[in-house]
């Protein structure tokens, strides 16, 4: 049998994909043409400007995975409103309870405000008040009585130490540390010691007795502090038309020092706890009642 001209042998011909001999490229090689290319899903070439596919809750597919990151992923990106209805009240819970631990370090005090739900204080405090308080031994002033942290009304009118437009601190106390009773936001007037006779040292406007006899009080079961509302016509410790509010109140009753009132907020927790709808601060015969501070 006859071989090629160029005298090659047939065992040397080109295998299948090589470049045929004419110089066309063989399939394998040659570019894909616009037939050939493959589309991406939605009828696109460019995957990144695919719209992702939705699940009902409006979270995407992107956010698909499994495990509690790709739910928490699926719950902040879904648009789907029952879920952003959830999340703006989780994110509103979340800024409150912030506001509240920042108070609560500031203060010392859970919770640190109250809610004036008399007017026994009046004009200093109104009834709907919401009042910030501070634990009572911070920041406490060189007038305050031993180690309390508290400026009695009289130390303070020495010192000139006013708080709401009067001497001394306004204290947020237990009525006979009673932890089941609301507490009482009023004065702190003077200091007694256990046994004291306090009958000379208070003003006897405020007390409506003769003699340290009549008083419940007097001589003082305890030491501790004698305190009044700035519009009630009677200490605390010598109500005789309402009845002893408390005795002297001892400085482990104290849950702190009201420091700053906001007017009206405290409507809010007067409203739920049913206070709201007593008359502004009158009890019978128009005697002022004690301040109960709903916490």
């Amino acid at each position: 049998m006859s071989s090629p001209r160029d005298g090659s042998s047939s065992d040397d011909a080109a295998p299948d994909g090589d470049e045929a001999t004419d110089g066309s490229l063989s399939s394998s090689d040659r570019p894909p043409d616009d037939s050939e290319r493959p589309t991406h899903e939605f009828g696109t070439d460019d995957p990144e400007s695919a719209p992702n596919p939705q699940y009902p809750d409006g979270g995407e597919q992107a956010d698909a995975g499994i495990g509690p990151l790709a739910l928490v992923r699926r719950f902040r990106n879904s648009e789907h409103g029952a879920v952003v209805f959830v999340r703006e009240m989780l994110s509103s819970a979340a800024i409150v309870l912030v506001i509240g631990l920042v108070l609560f370090a500031i203060s010392g005090v859970w919770p640190p405000m109250v809610a004036i739900e008399s007017g026994s204080m009046e004009p200093h405090m109104q009834k709907g008040d919401l009042v910030f308080i501070m634990e009572e031994g911070r920041l406490a002033p060189e007038a305050a009585q031993g180690d309390t942290g508290i400026v009695t009304a009289h130390a303070g009118a020495d010192a000139g130490y006013n708080k709401f437009n009067n001497p001394g601190d306004v204290i947020v106390y237990k009525p006979d540390g009673k932890s089941y009773e609301t507490p009482i936001i009023h004065r702190a007037i003077f200091w007694v010691e256990e046994g004291e006779n306090w009958y000379d040292e208070a003003d006897q406007q405020y007390i409506g007795a003769g003699n340290c006899q009549e008083l419940s009080n007097c001589p003082a079961p305890h030491a501790g502090f004698i305190t009044k509302g700035d519009n009630n016509g009677f200490y605390d410790q010598a109500s005789s038309r309402l009845g002893d509010i408390s005795s002297p109140v001892k400085p482990s009753w104290v849950r702190g020092t009201a420091e700053v009132r906001v007017p009206w907020l405290g409507w809010v927790r007067l409203k739920f706890s049913g206070a709201a709808s007593l008359a502004p601060g009158l009890g019978p015969a128009g005697v002022v009642n004690p301040s109960p501070a709903a916490a």
